[in-house]
């Protein structure tokens, strides 16, 4: 308090304008989709530079109706095995075109309680030639070899079933290793169209 008070000496307003604290968004990679792309990984350019990164996935099409978009993350920056243990959960919201359906609920089948399995992004991504669906993931310090690492997401679906999706997703990576790539992919048919970046944000 005495520091808003100092800094106000001589002021009527009482405002005071905030100190910049960071937060510069810095782009790192882009993937974008040819078309046929079984995955995209991002194996460089997540370490210690920063504290918290953004992937921002952008009018991704699926080539499978009703698929799920999902992602997993590596400590080997070798071979890039993914298959680190995680727990997540998940919860979504929805609404026909129609108007006439809607709710919201806890989704137990696209959690993971320890397990070493692709986690869910976004669910039910429809594939009809209109259907884009967009949305990011933060991955918070990703080097660090004292506790767990936390990611959050939230996803904007053009579902199958003229339907839209609105998904949020939450977890850990169950390691004190540090996570050094991360895979997107469908729970079934390939990526076939969209694009992923990677930000960098401190």
């Amino acid at each position: 308090m005495s520091g808003i008070i100092a800094q106000n000496s001589g002021r009527h307003t009482g405002l005071v304008k905030a100190a910049s604290a960071g937060g510069e968004w810095t782009l790192i990679q882009t993937l974008t989709s040819d078309g046929s792309d079984a995955s995209l990984s991002f194996t460089s350019g997540i370490d210690s530079t920063y504290d918290e990164y953004c992937f921002k996935f952008i009018n991704i099409h699926a080539e499978t109706d009703d698929a799920t978009f999902k992602f997993n993350g590596s400590d080997d920056t070798s071979s890039h095995s993914y298959d680190i243990t995680k727990t997540t959960s998940f919860f979504d919201a929805y609404h026909n075109e129609g108007g006439s359906l809607q709710a919201l609920g806890y989704r137990v089948a696209e959690d993971i309680a320890q397990g070493t399995g692709v986690t869910t992004v976004m669910r039910n991504l429809g594939n009809d030639a209109d259907a884009g669906s967009s949305g990011y993931l933060y991955l918070f310090a990703p080097s660090s070899t004292t506790f767990v690492k936390h990611f959050i997401s939230a996803g904007s679906i053009a579902s199958s079933g003229t339907y839209h999706v609105q998904n949020y997703m939450a977890g850990y990576f169950n390691t004190t290793a540090a996570i050094t790539a991360i895979q997107f992919s469908m729970s079934s048919g390939e990526i076939q169209g969209g694009s992923i970046s990677l930000f960098g944000i401190g």
